[in-house]
This record gives structure tokens, C-alpha cells and sequence, in this order.
């Protein structure tokens, strides 16, 4: 890295301005980024009313007992035998 040599503050607060700016642009640019790939990975709309779907099929009385009965009829799924 080379060193500069400053003739006045002015100079030395003109550089330090630059970098200030150069610093909130690439804030910026990162916050962009964040939130585009937070975009990309979070469900759209339709997946959303799916989620809505299951969160109210799996709440209450009838989700309590549905969640009790799935690990059964996949266990049994599972190891049941074929021809039978």
C-alpha cells in the first residue's frame, strides 16, 4: 500500500468524506443482497396459503390427534410387509 502524503486538512477530510460514501455504498449493496436472497428462499404467496392451509388443518382438537396418528400409519407404512 502506498502512503499518501496530505498537504492540508482539507485533503484529509476530503479522503476521509470518500470513504465515508464508498463505506455506505457498500452498507447499501450488502443490505441489497441480504434482502434478494431473503426473497428468493422465503415461500411465494401460493406456499404461503398452503402454510395457512396446514397451520389450520394441524391446530385445535383435529390437529392434536392427526399429529398422534401420522408417525403410526408412516410406521406402519414403513414396515409392513410386502404381498400382505
Amino acid at each position: 500500500m502506498i502512503t499518501k502524503k496530505y498537504a492540508s486538512y482539507a485533503e484529509i477530510d476530503h479522503d476521509l468524506e470518500i470513504l465515508k460514501l464508498e463505506k455506505e455504498i457498500h452498507y447499501q449493496k450488502m443490505l441489497l443482497s441480504i434482502d434478494k436472497t431473503k426473497e428468493s428462499i422465503l415461500p411465494s404467496e401460493p406456499l404461503e396459503g398452503l402454510y395457512n392451509i396446514y397451520k389450520n388443518v394441524f391446530s385445535g382438537t383435529f390437529g392434536m390427534i392427526l399429529k398422534m396418528l401420522i408417525p403410526y400409519a408412516i410406521n406402519w407404512f414403513i414396515n409392513r410387509k410386502r404381498g400382505d
